[in-house]
Parts: C-alpha cells; sequence; structure tokens
C-alpha cells in the first residue's frame, strides 16, 4: 500500500478523466491521497472529492502564490472530518518582483501569511503541508521557532541541508529524486531519516522518469518507491511500508484506511 501525501487531484487537468486517474492509482497499490488546497476553487473541489472517495483527505490553506485571496474563508471546512491538514503554505521567492521596495513587501507578506498558517495548525492541532521554494533561510528560521508546538511535512523537500533534523516534521520524496541532475536531492537522501520519508507525486507536475514531460498522477508514486528503494538497498514493499506507516504517523486520520 502506498499513500500519496500530495495530489494535486482538484486540478482541471483532471475534470475529464478523473475516475480514471483515481482507479489506475488504486489498481497500482494507491490506497490513500492527500489533496493539499491551495486557494478557495481548490478547497471547494478538494472537499468534494474527499466526500465521494474514502480514501481521499484533503487540506486547508493558501499557495505563496495565491496569498492574495488569503482570509477567514480559508479555513471555513477546517473542522470537516476529512480535513486533516493545514497548507499548503509556506515560502515562495522564485517569483518576486524586480523593484527592491516591492520585493522586500511581497517577502514580509508570504511570511506573514505562513505564519497566519503555522497558528491556526497550532489552534486546530493540525499539522503542517509546508511549499519552501528559494527561501530555505527565512523558512527554517520560522519553523525552528515554533519548534515543539508543531508538526508537518516539507512538500517536495528541496535538499537543503539547513532543514534537515526539524523536530516534528517529515519530508516529502517526489519525482525529482528520478532526474538525473537530481545529484544533490540524491546525495542527501541517506541523511533523511527512514521514519522521516513520505511519498508523494505533487500530480499533476514534477513527473518522475521514465515519463517525465507527461502529466503526472499518483499511480506514478511506483518509480518514486523504487528510486528509493534502490537507494536504501532494500524492496519496494518495504518502502511502500516504511512510508505508509509514516504518514499514518503524521496525518492520523489516515488510519481509517486500515
Amino acid at each position: 500500500m502506498i499513500i500519496d501525501t500530495h495530489c494535486h487531484l482538484d486540478n482541471k487537468q483532471y475534470l475529464e478523466d478523473f475516475e480514471e486517474v483515481f482507479e489506475r492509482a488504486i489498481e497500482h497499490n494507491v490506497k490513500g491521497f492527500i489533496i493539499p488546497a491551495a486557494s478557495l476553487a481548490d478547497i471547494k473541489r478538494a472537499k468534494e472529492l474527499s466526500e465521494k472517495h474514502r480514501e481521499i483527505f484533503f487540506s486547508v490553506g493558501a499557495h505563496p502564490y495565491d496569498i492574495e485571496e488569503f482570509g477567514e474563508a480559508t479555513f471555513e471546512s477546517i473542522n470537516h472530518e476529512k480535513c486533516i491538514a493545514v497548507g499548503e503554505c509556506g515560502l515562495d521567492y522564485y517569483r518576486l518582483p524586480e523593484d527592491k521596495e516591492a520585493k522586500e513587501q511581497e517577502k514580509k507578506r508570504q511570511r506573514e501569511v505562513f505564519i497566519e498558517h503555522i497558528e491556526i495548525a497550532i489552534k486546530h492541532d493540525k499539522p503542517l503541508i509546508v511549499h519552501i521554494r528559494d527561501a530555505s533561510g527565512d523558512s527554517f528560521e520560522i519553523l525552528k521557532s515554533y519548534e515543539g508546538k508543531i508538526r508537518g511535512v516539507l512538500h517536495c523537500y528541496n535538499a537543503s541541508e539547513v532543514l534537515l533534523g526539524l523536530e516534528g516534521f517529515y519530508y516529502g520524496i517526489g519525482g525529482v529524486l528520478t532526474f538525473k541532475n537530481a545529484k544533490k536531492l540524491i546525495e542527501i537522501f541517506p541523511k533523511i531519516p527512514k521514519d522521516k520519508l513520505l511519498i508523494e507525486t505533487d500530480s499533476p507536475y514534477l513527473t518522475p522518469h521514465p515519463h517525465r514531460g507527461k502529466r503526472n498522477e499518483p499511480f506514478y508514486t511506483t518509480f518514486i518507491a523504487q528510486k528509493m528503494a534502490e537507494l536504501h538497498g532494500c524492496s519496494v514493499d518495504e518502502i511502500s511500508q516504511l512510508t505508509t506507516d509514516n504518514a499514518k504517523r503524521l496525518f492520523k486520520e489516515l488510519y481509517q484506511l486500515d
């Protein structure tokens, strides 16, 4: 059994063939799915899918690119029985304005919204799904200041050693691990504690080899598990069991899948 801990099945790319994608994943031993909502529209669709399929869960949050719509409405569904986390939230400095003042204002606003997500997660005792891109230093500083109060997953872990060892945090490993140019992640992968590893696809993005360039989907967790097993010198079944156990430990509602 594999749990895809980060897949955007609410994405419009699946509108025409969602049921086929879902069934294909189930047939390939993917028996749990977490949809990390990144905007209000995403939350609505993710909630609907979770109510239709027992294997699907969702989270509530605002991606750094969608913080202009962040507000009370973001968390209206936080007490829903299938809402198991806060996020996708975090810091993304990849597409900042060129103007220096505007750049600093954007970074400041992202940090403020990230902290609000953290406070909400603490209040509701839910894990965080954290997005970090080109912002490891600031992200670590913020997360470290809440250490011991929060738990969660660093989605699409970026191989930053600065982020290794955060108490209560797991590391989401996706298709990037299979890329030929993923030398840094492959090098640091053995340093990640095995009991902190999670599998994710980030579907429809970051499709693993040998399907890179095509739309990603949850059944491709198979290729990620194969690469993880290769690097750890163990079987795919062992990786599947390990990461499933880890996912259930972090997202306790996933025990419903047993």
